[in-house]
């Protein structure tokens, strides 16, 4: 709770990182903002004495993005997002005693609980819409959901400090504060489906051109009978041209939303600006944890992109940035270098690389 306090009074948080809830119900942001006075006058930032009297009132405070916010959480996130090969986020969850913040719903991603402080009560239901995709929110079948909601649980259990739950995706849900004010932590994994290939595959097809042909003159596209024909001519040039996508392509497509959804080991700009200057033969840098980058060759150039920009290396450092890419720790004066074999190359080299921020120490 005292971290939570912290942020909540001292960090200057902002919303979206932030919000509140009562009895199901997203309060708006002006009843818990406020500008930040002198200096600060951005109207949004977290009003410690509002929320006190909206928390003693029985609301919930959820503090939003933890894994951008809160070191400790930063690390954890993106451990375990690497792990699992899926984007993850955190959010934590305080409730008072006796206390509902949010009403019967679904998430429209996997959900880990960690029961962190006090005890809450959960109800599980089982899904009125399994497998829901990120945009297909809970308020689609608001009252299908109702429906199930009042019927009888496949979990009435609670959950106290050191408890784990997992809720699949569309999984219905509601959590109610017992005895005393309660936290935890509600770790989403924001999962990769076969939707998001199916996606892809359909941006590769724009490259066929049987598939990029005019609809003939005169063509109802609001009548069944007017598309039927062309549909199962799509169909069948579609089917044609699936059979000639490599796994090479979809990737490439992939990795622009894969590298967005989730955000690199966090580094201190000044601190590593000064790295970058001050490298030595002695030195030994790291691939920058959590750094998602593809390598492609231009020339006598390879080609590094990621979230953070595009990076241009020699053609000579190909093999030490696989190597660091794939977790090797490696001495500045075990780097590559250049024909010449000079230690000026491998100099320019991890100062390239700190500077980019492709790589920190060691």
């Amino acid at each position: 709770m005292k971290a939570a306090d912290q942020l909540l009074s001292q960090q200057g948080l902002r919303t979206p990182f932030l919000r509140v809830a009562r009895d199901g119900n997203t309060l708006p942001a002006s009843r818990f903002t406020t500008h930040g006075g002198v200096g600060a006058g951005m109207a949004d930032q977290a009003s410690d004495v509002r929320l006190t009297a909206l928390f003693a009132e029985g609301s919930t405070i959820v503090l939003q993005g933890l894994h951008r916010t809160h070191g400790p959480i930063i690390g954890f996130a993106q451990a375990l997002g690497a792990e699992l090969g899926h984007p993850v986020q955190v959010n934590a969850y305080l409730t008072p005693p006796q206390s509902q913040g949010f009403s019967t719903h679904y998430d429209v991603h996997d959900v880990f609980i960690l029961q962190i402080a006090g005890a809450k009560r959960w109800r599980i239901h089982a899904p009125v819409h399994p497998a829901p995709l990120r945009d297909q929110p809970w308020t689609d079948h608001r009252a299908e959901v109702a429906a199930a909601a009042a019927g009888e649980p496949l979990i009435d259990d609670v959950l106290r400090p050191g408890d784990a739950l997992y809720l699949p995706r569309g999984y219905l849900h509601s959590a109610t504060a017992l005895g005393q004010m309660t936290a935890h932590l509600t770790v989403g994994v924001h999962v990769w489906t076969r939707r998001h290939l199916l996606e892809r595959l359909l941006a590769a097809c724009s490259d066929i051109e049987e598939l990029r042909t005019t609809l003939p003159l005169g063509v109802d596209v609001t009548s069944a009978a007017s598309l039927r024909d062309e549909l199962a001519a799509t169909a069948s040039a579609l089917a044609s041209s699936l059979e000639v996508i490599d796994a090479d392509r979809v990737a490439g497509l992939m990795a622009p939303e894969a590298f967005a959804a989730s955000k690199a080991e966090p580094v201190g700009p000044m601190a590593q600006a000064a790295a970058a200057a001050q490298v030595s033969l002695g030195d030994k840098v790291r691939w920058r944890a959590a750094l998602q980058a593809s390598v492609t060759r231009d020339g006598d150039e390879f080609v590094i992109r990621s979230t953070d920009g595009v990076v241009r290396i020699p053609g000579y450092a190909a093999r030490s940035v696989q190597q660091l890419q794939h977790g090797a720790v490696i001495s500045v004066a075990d780097l590559d270098a250049d024909v010449s074999g000079s230690d000026a190359s491998r100099l320019e080299l991890a100062r390239t690389l700190l500077r980019t921020c492709l790589t920190v120490l060691a």
